[in-house]
């Protein structure tokens, strides 16, 4: 199997979950509608391309790990959507405006609790199912030169450094994941050898009370999480301490 390795290093990131009442809250790792908007970004697509934002995500497999444990912040916001500068038009990346009016929302003052990862490190493996387009090579290319701006989860989340580190190859993508160095980083040193990690149910010999389901996909037409599939989630250690 070949893969891409992604290195997601940012002061914040936020991997969209649930939202219950005001609270914005993220997952533990970020999901694969998360990596299906972070290519989609990266190739210049648009939201109204849903179907192929789409295929992209049902193609993914994904294994992902902290290299560094990140802490949770939540930043309060009050938002007064009534104001008339609320419904004026604004500019995008997109390098096009669009507003808020019309909405559903869009009267009285707002509270949001938006959850973040801080000052972590995570590294994630990529392969894809299939042999449509586009390929893995169109992706690495992509991020090498993303068509916008690229962020994790939410528009404020910039990286601190390129994305791709680059291809790898293994049996399997926790395998991959494991052989991949662990970053060093002495301004954050890594407190156990050992890392959490999510990967799929179908790969390694998982235990029953390792295995859980997630909610990680996205109805890009609709614009809400739909999908249900079973993941593993425990402790890994890098097995090679190769680069």
């Amino acid at each position: 199997m070949d893969a891409l390795i992604l290195r997601l290093d940012a002061p914040l990131m936020s991997f969209g979950g649930v939202i219950v009442d005001h609270h914005n809250v993220t997952e533990r790792f970020p999901g694969l509608s998360l990596f299906a908007g972070l290519f989609a970004n990266a190739l210049g697509w648009t939201h109204g391309e849903s179907e192929r934002i789409g295929a992209v995500q049902d193609r993914l497999i994904v294994a992902s790990r902290w290299d560094i444990e990140p802490e949770v912040i939540v930043d309060y916001h009050t938002v007064d959507l009534g104001q008339p500068k609320m419904r004026e038009k604004g500019w995008t990346t997109r390098g096009e405006p669009e507003h808020r009016d019309g909405g559903n929302a869009k009267f009285g003052t707002h509270i949001r609790l938006r959850h973040y990862w801080a000052n972590g490190v995570l590294t994630a493996a990529l392969a894809l199912r299939g042999n449509t387009v586009p390929d893995l090579a169109a992706l690495e290319g992509a991020l090498q030169q993303p068509a916008r701006p690229l962020f994790f989860g939410r528009k404020t989340c910039l990286p601190n450094a390129p994305v791709l580190m680059g291809r790898a190859s293994g049996d399997d993508i926790l395998s991959i994941l494991k052989a991949f160095p662990r970053i060093q980083c002495p301004m954050r040193p890594a407190k156990d050898r050992q890392m959490a990690a999510r990967w799929p149910a179908e790969t390694g010999d998982n235990r029953e009370d390792q295995l859980k389901p997630i909610y990680d996909q996205r109805d890009w037409k609709n614009q809400w999480h739909a999908g249900r599939r079973m993941v593993a989630e425990g402790l890994i250690e890098e097995t090679s301490s190769c680069s």
